[in-house]
């Protein structure tokens, strides 16, 4: 046993660089470029898989990047990606790859003609605050859809992402996961001539398929200059593929390693708790001294988790006792509609390879299977005993089981949730058939399951269509007929950032239709639509790097009479400057028919037939530059009455040890007939401290006028080593309308607690 340590959308590219040498001493990487390939089962051209250089000789991982063993490898040939996609690059980039048994190396030599400008501007891990960088993707499945992530900037600062849906926004769910993270290990330096980097990853920590003694990988790497906004990037990737192509694991040069040696590690993480809670409790009876008590609460309580991969393809965790103490507070929202809210999962247990149970049915909310609903309950933590989860790819199919049982709490049962998902690659690597299974179990009377079928075909070119189907049952509801408790959904899609795209969409969600263990935003209707849009893609000299025209409009039918529900027609122009600012104006025409009252702060809106009109600029501002964020304003009609609204996130990087950003929303509404109007103010401020790569500090306040509250998350860390952690956290909520014109008077903090974590990865 060792403790964790330093040692430890769419089809192939049109133009690829083909051509691989082998040297004596080890295969090396032409710097040449080229154009055959080989057809795969879909009849689309593929880039021919080249060797990746075993090493011929020790590497220390110290950032230097001094050993023969580097300079017996060809550098890869990069090419400009921006801001003049095809043109000079204006420094020198040398990025190397290379593996031995385990794991898996990377190295580059970002030679800099003016090293003061270098940008190393934060400590903070995962965070993009225009520094420069040294990133790659890896498709380690060779699945052409999903991949990982991993970067660094000149400070040694790691950044690690996984990525679904081949990075595409025109699927059903985030293609980028920011809440991974991952155990490998990055060491940079710095000099006169520039800033290096070497990478060492476990092929444990990527996971992979081998045929006989050889492994395929899609690989793409870039160097990003901050001041100069120039992208260095390999392979060679067309402009279609639009600004993200080159996070696209489609787009991957294939690339094959020999005599890999699948490791097996057994991560086992056990941890520590302990911590205090305070909440006011109101008197009974009220003694008029004194309405308000305090309620207190000790905790103190170990837990584990184990993570352990018996082969190459599969990976199993387990968790007892499971606790997030140490995850960030959710970003609060201000609801302008009638339907829930959603929030992100950011609980790092439900991360790893999260897109296997990705089964989306609408929009990027809708999905059968939604990890939130696991140890939360009306806003509130329930407590898990434990659960088990399997995820991992054979051949062309990829799988994943989860089971956790919950604690009993408010007067309900303890629950038993579980999913199943399997997904099938059919016709050529961008197709799939699959299915899923969830479960809810508990004896409150609720139990629920559900199931469905799914399939995304790429037919040809950039044509895909996308079919879905799922049905619940539930124990509450008497569900009329399989109609009436089923979802059923279709949409034709053609996927490019260049010229004419499209999307035409119809979906149709029964009465019945109930997944608790999911996340479904509205219910009984039926859904046309489609999306109508063309993209000019501008020259080298050109300020703007694409403009974009679009055309999106939904109407949604009640199921029980046909009768309209909704209709919305958006118009929208987007600019894309190659400073990569963004300025994107619309106009929205809305038709919303309500049935049933809805709050939106201190105001209703009434039933009836609400017909009306806004129209709003969004302002993107560079995202490589010292302060950024952007603006949204949006201003007409709205229900019956008026709106204008304004939301701004600014980000400022003051140095590399602190960040601020803040986030302000204004909505104004005014309905003049009724005499009504109301303000709503959402405010949040985040302030990131960094001390180095391995303490950080962050205080997270929002104020909300709704509920006249600020709550205050602040979360201290120090990083000992990879897997190896300690944690402080600090929450507490505070009463700003303490008199609400009643008796009692509200207490002035409206709750807080703080706990302490440690935890502690052992190797096996």
């Amino acid at each position: 046993m060792t403790h964790i340590g330093r040692p430890s959308r769419q089809l192939a590219t049109r133009c690829a660089w083909i051509v691989a040498v082998c040297l004596p001493a080890a295969p090396a990487l032409s710097a040449q470029t080229g154009t055959s390939g080989q057809i795969d089962a879909a009849g689309f051209r593929s880039p021919v898989p080249v060797p990746i250089p075993r090493l011929a000789g020790e590497i220390d991982v110290d950032g230097v990047v001094d050993e023969p063993a580097w300079d017996a490898i060809e550098p890869l040939p990069m090419f400009m990606w921006a801001p003049n996609h095809g043109g000079e690059m204006t420094e020198q980039t040398e990025v190397r790859i290379a593996h031995d048994d385990e794991y898996l190396y990377l190295s580059g030599r970002m030679y800099d003609s003016n090293p003061e400008g270098i940008r190393a501007n934060t400590y903070l891990r995962d965070a993009f605050s225009g520094d420069d960088l040294l990133s790659f993707v890896v498709d380690s499945y060779n699945d052409y859809e999903t991949g990982a992530w991993l970067g660094t900037t000149p400070a040694g600062v790691r950044q690690d992402r996984s990525l679904s849906n081949d990075g595409d926004f025109t699927g059903d769910v985030m293609p980028f996961n920011v809440d991974w993270n991952a155990h490998w290990q990055v060491v940079t330096s710095r000099n006169d001539e520039g800033w290096f980097a070497e990478y060492r990853v476990p092929f444990s920590t990527l996971g992979f398929q081998a045929q006989g003694d050889e492994v395929t990988m899609g690989i793409i790497v870039y160097r990003f200059i901050a001041r100069k906004n120039e992208r260095h990037v390999f392979p060679f990737i067309g402009r279609e593929w639009g600004q993200g192509g080159f996070l696209k694991p489609s787009q991957g040069q294939r690339m094959t390693l020999r005599g890999v040696r699948p490791t097996t590690p057994a991560y086992v993480t056990p941890y520590v708790l302990g911590g205090l809670s305070r909440t006011p409790v109101l008197r009974k009876p009220s003694d008029a001294a004194s309405f308000w008590g305090t309620e207190r609460d000790r905790v103190a309580e170990p837990g584990v988790d184990l993570k352990y991969s018996p082969s190459s393809n599969l990976a199993i965790d387990l968790t007892v006792n499971t606790d997030f103490a140490q995850v960030e507070a959710d970003d609060q929202q201000v609801n302008l509609t009638r339907f829930s809210l959603f929030f992100p999962e950011k609980r790092q247990f439900f991360q790893e390879r999260s897109s296997t149970f990705d089964f989306g049915t609408g929009g990027f909310t809708d999905r059968v299977f939604f990890s939130r609903r696991i140890g939360l309950e009306a806003g509130e933590l329930v407590r898990i005993y434990g659960g088990a989860r399997l995820v991992g790819r054979l051949a062309g199919l990829d799988f994943g089981i989860l089971n956790m049982q919950t604690a009993p709490t408010a007067g309900r049962s303890g629950e038993n949730m579980g999913v199943m998902r399997l997904k099938q690659q059919v016709l050529n690597p961008y197709s799939f058939v699959g299915g899923i299974l969830t479960t809810r179990y508990g004896s409150n009377g609720r139990n629920n399951v559900a199931y469905g079928l799914d399939s995304q075909l790429r037919l040809f070119g950039d044509e895909y269509l996308t079919l879905t189907w799922a049905q619940t049952q539930d124990e509450v509801v008497r569900e009329r007929n399989v109609l009436d408790a089923s979802l059923v959904r279709a949409r034709w899609e053609r996927r490019t950032d260049r010229g004419v795209s499209y999307n035409l969409f119809y979906r149709r969600v029964g009465p019945d239709y109930l997944p608790r263990l999911g996340f479904q935003l509205r219910n009984d209707f039926t859904l046309f639509g489609g999306e109508l849009a063309h993209t000019w893609l501008r020259g080298a000299d050109a300020t703007l790097n694409a403009i974009t025209l679009a055309l999106v409009g939904e109407n949604y039918q009640r199921n029980v009479d046909l009768t309209l529900e909704s209709r919305s027609v958006r118009p929208e122009v987007r600019l894309e400057f190659k400073s990569t600012a963004m300025i994107t104006a619309y106009a929205n025409s809305q038709i919303e028919d309500i049935r049933r009252p809805f709050s939106v702060g201190a105001v209703s809106i009434v039933p009836g037939e609400h017909r009306f009109t806004e129209a709003g600029i969004d302002w993107q501002l560079p995202r490589s530059t010292i302060f950024r964020g952007d603006i949204r304003t949006t201003a007409g009609s709205f229900y019956d009455g008026r709106r204008v609204g304004l939301i701004f996130n600014p980000t400022w990087t003051v140095s590399r040890y602190l960040e601020v950003v803040g986030g302000y929303e204004v909505n104004r509404l005014e309905f003049p007939d009724r005499g009504e109007a109301t303000t709503t103010h959402l405010g949040r401020l985040r302030l990131n401290f960094a001390f180095n790569t391995h303490i950080s500090f962050s205080a997270f306040a929002q104020y909300n006028n709704l509920d006249e509250r600020t709550s205050v998350n602040a979360r201290f860390r120090y990083h000992f080593r990879e897997g190896t952690d300690l944690w402080i956290v600090y929450n507490e909520g505070f009463n700003f309308e303490r008199d609400r014109g009643l008796d009692p008077r509200l207490p002035w903090s409206a709750g807080r607690n703080i706990m302490i974590k440690y935890s502690h990865t052992f190797i096996w």
